[in-house]
């Protein structure tokens, strides 16, 4: 079958399309913007890409058009496809059909963390020796590419809230069908589609409904939204998951099934913890445990490993070999990535675009170098660039969200509502406002010193800032 993908170098679809050529299918796809290097691993893989969306590139017709949810009505490729009647479907749903069916699939779904979790949980499954497929919507250390079919039957995917496609508003995760779901978080998020909180409550809503009776639901305790979500309807046994909590006092809800999987820090960093598994009996609950020791930092980090080892238990990997597998975890590009380091100062680049997934990720470079006797700076380097960031949703939200940091230089962002300036004179520590990249760098060449973290963080490109602020510190006279 010859496929043809719109929108083929999003994280999602390119993804999808490495799935398809695992199928055995001919694959093409066109898209506005075909660079590396999404283009360079797709046309690797034998993929033909196209720019630009001219109906000649599907010319003769494909058997099957996939649309991404970029894509819109007026784009010239998607009214060729409906004015000629051709074959489409969402990328969603040829994932349900020629992918995920007769899979065991786990998926993570929430606000934060879903990359994580299932680049976590795809990786302990690996580790376990149980080859699953995945597709995950960015690339982990320990695997090559961002999607592999795997083998029968576990498949883990990331399970995103955003909009399936142009012609069908439900979110994507509606498709998946998952046997084991995590629900990390619930936040707004998404202004762009979703007008408020319940909006997305809704949807999660939807994906519980999804979830079979002999399946699983695991969620964090104290996610209150999450809690909401499940009081709307429950139909599947669910195992709560928590953090420096006493589960022998807690209480849990009436369709637990009865295990209750706690974390125990046993550092600041959160760089080594004990995983404790408490299953119910009749008199007192029987407790397993198993420790983990890894390069990562920071409580919502161990929040997202402990949701993967659950998972993973599910199915049928032993806490033992799963606290193993996490501490081997190399982690994900663009999560508290370090791009590098020049004269003892260090550049890491992060995915953080929401002031909660903001205060982890510093809360966990805090702690961190908290704990190093060296004196550290931390500086905060953001770009606003979200929809529901430009809209202006977040402005009282922000300014505590960088508290952790001894510097937060902000790049205002063109056509927004997010007033930078009320920003800064909210915050409690020392911010700058900066118009362009050039100027950004141009600071942190001459007033960065040895020992300083600078932690980037946007869910876009950032114009490379990433690289250009390394080239500058190494040669700092041009």
């Amino acid at each position: 079958m010859h496929i043809h993908i719109l929108g083929i170098c999003g994280t999602f679809m390119g993804s999808l399309a490495v799935l398809a050529k695992e199928l055995g299918h001919q694959v093409s796809g066109s898209d506005a913007n075909v660079y590396p290097p999404m283009s360079t691993q797709l046309e690797a893989q034998g993929i033909e890409l196209c720019q630009g969306y001219h109906p000649e590139h599907l010319q003769p017709p494909p058997d099957l058009v996939v649309v991404g949810n970029a894509m819109s009505r007026g784009n010239p490729a998607v009214e060729y496809v409906l004015d000629s009647n051709l074959t489409y479907c969402s990328g969603p749903e040829f994932l349900a059909r020629w992918v995920l069916k007769d899979r065991w699939v786990l998926g993570a779904a929430g606000t934060h963390g879903k990359t994580t979790t299932s680049s976590m949980l795809t990786w302990i499954l690996e580790y376990a020796g149980l080859k699953p497929g995945y597709l995950i919507g960015g690339v982990a250390s320990n695997f090559s590419s961002s999607a592999s079919l795997g083998e029968p039957p576990f498949f883990v995917v990331e399970a995103d809230e955003y909009d399936t496609a142009f012609f069908d508003k439900r979110s994507k995760f509606i498709h998946y069908a998952p046997r084991t779901a995590i629900l990390n978080n619930l936040e707004f998020d998404h202004a762009d589609i979703f007008d408020d909180l319940d909006a997305i409550k809704k949807q999660f809503h939807h994906l519980v409904r999804t979830v079979p009776s002999n399946g699983l639901i695991l969620y964090s305790r104290g996610e209150t939204h999450i809690e909401d979500v499940l009081q709307m309807g429950c139909w599947t046994p669910t195992q709560q998951l928590g953090v420096k909590v006493n589960p022998e006092n807690c209480e849990l809800q009436a369709n637990c099934d009865g295990i209750f999987w706690n974390a125990r820090t046993l550092d600041q960093a959160g760089s080594h913890f004990e995983v404790q598994k408490f299953t119910a009996s009749e008199n007192t609950p029987v407790v397993s445990s198993a420790l983990v020791l890894w390069e990562m930092t920071g409580t919502h980090n161990i929040k997202n490993g402990l949701a993967a080892l659950a998972a993973a238990h599910h199915a049928g990997v032993d806490l033992d070999t799963g606290c193993e597998a996490l501490s081997r975890f190399a982690g994900v590009k663009r999560r508290m990535e370090l791009r590098g380091e020049v004269r003892g100062i260090r550049v890491y680049d992060d995915f953080a675009h929401h002031p909660s997934a903001i205060a982890a990720t510093l809360q966990g470079i805090a702690a961190k170098l908290a704990a190093d006797p060296q004196q550290s700076r931390l500086i905060a380097v953001i770009e606003p660039r979200s929809n529901t960031m430009r809209m202006g949703i977040h402005q009282q939200e922000l300014a505590p969200a960088g508290d952790l940091a001894d510097l937060i230089l902000w790049k205002r962002p063109e056509e927004s509502d997010l007033d930078l300036d009320a920003l800064v004179a909210a915050g409690s520590g020392r911010a700058e406002v900066f118009g362009q990249v050039s100027e950004i760098v141009q600071y942190l060449v001459a007033s960065s010193v040895p020992g300083d973290h600078i932690v980037i963080m946007s869910n876009g490109d950032f114009e490379g800032i990433h690289q250009k602020l390394l080239d500058a510190l190494g040669n700092p006279a041009t």
